[in-house]
């Protein structure tokens, strides 16, 4: 079949020489180059992470950065990555000063979900102390219009993700969903069928598109930060995975995270053209 393919730049996509938990994560790209790039290279959204909006908020504020985002044609925006959000103390009050950040740039940019996450470590024996926290942070988020799409993760709490969406449902609120990173399912060894079994269009709310190489180098991290590659450049099965997740009822856009060394290295104009074509053509192979 033939169908339009939408694709959004996520924040490490746009971001430039910068990588996740290094001290500070604000893009040394001005945010009106970063904007400009994503839509000249043909994209239809752009994501934004939690210390660049921090930084957006006070200058130029939220609400001229969501007309800038819109007079440049891009339809989709994405913000992240709330994290904590079933800790006590001073680690649910950092959360919660994220998460009023990430609400109120939610609701003023018209972003599609917030992406949120769970801490790094072992996978959780059981779901079930989540299952209340998420519920909560559910019912806040949907009292501001807002959507949450959970990203499991092989190196943390919630490692894959069949995982992610049994609590997903056990939570069972409308706007809680789950985000589908490749290289999170493929690094953590989840076959396609057991994808697609344990998704449904009704709790899929994001996809993210990348590639790597069959052997992971050095720490799951480090694999996932310093070593993706472009779409359809390594061993993932990504057509499979794309037209999975298309029978399941994704109907786009098609996020694309490329976090690497080598993509860190190129200016943010070349980085983004190649990783937008490289994104449409698998995409393109597997849906039409």
């Amino acid at each position: 079949m033939s169908t339009t393919i939408e694709l959004l730049a996520t924040c490490w996509t746009s971001a430039g020489n910068v990588k996740p938990l290094q001290a500070s994560e604000v893009s040394p790209v001005p945010i009106a180059e970063r904007i400009r790039a994503v839509a000249d290279t043909g994209w239809a959204g752009i994501g934004i992470a939690q210390d660049d909006l921090r930084v957006l908020r006070d200058d130029p504020g939220f609400g001229p950065l969501a007309a800038s985002i819109r007079g440049a044609g891009l339809r989709h925006v994405e913000v992240e990555l709330l994290t904590d959000w079933w800790e006590t103390g001073d680690k649910r009050a950092a959360s919660d000063d994220v998460r009023a950040l990430l609400f109120d740039a939610a609701v003023t940019l018209n972003a599609g979900h917030i992406k949120i996450g769970t801490a790094f470590g072992t996978a959780l024996d059981s779901i079930n102390p989540l299952v209340a926290p998420l519920r909560d942070l559910a019912d806040d988020a949907a009292d501001h219009g807002i959507r949450l799409a959970l990203e499991a993760m092989p190196f943390s709490m919630v490692s894959s993700v069949p995982m992610a969406a049994d609590l997903v449902r056990a939570v069972d609120r409308a706007n809680c969903g789950v985000l589908v990173d490749s290289w999170h399912v493929f690094r953590a060894n989840t076959p396609i069928p057991d994808l697609r079994a344990s998704l449904s269009s009704d709790i899929l709310f994001g996809v993210e598109l990348d590639d790597a190489a069959e052997t992971v180098h050095g720490t799951l991290f480090e694999d996932t930060r310093d070593r993706r590659l472009f779409c359809g450049e390594g061993s993932f099965d990504l057509i499979g995975l794309v037209q999975a997740l298309s029978d399941v009822g994704w109907r786009g856009p098609w996020g694309v995270e490329i976090i690497s060394e080598d993509f860190r290295a190129l200016d943010v104009t070349t980085a983004l053209d190649r990783a937008r074509r490289t994104a449409a053509e698998v995409i393109g192979k597997a849906l039409n």
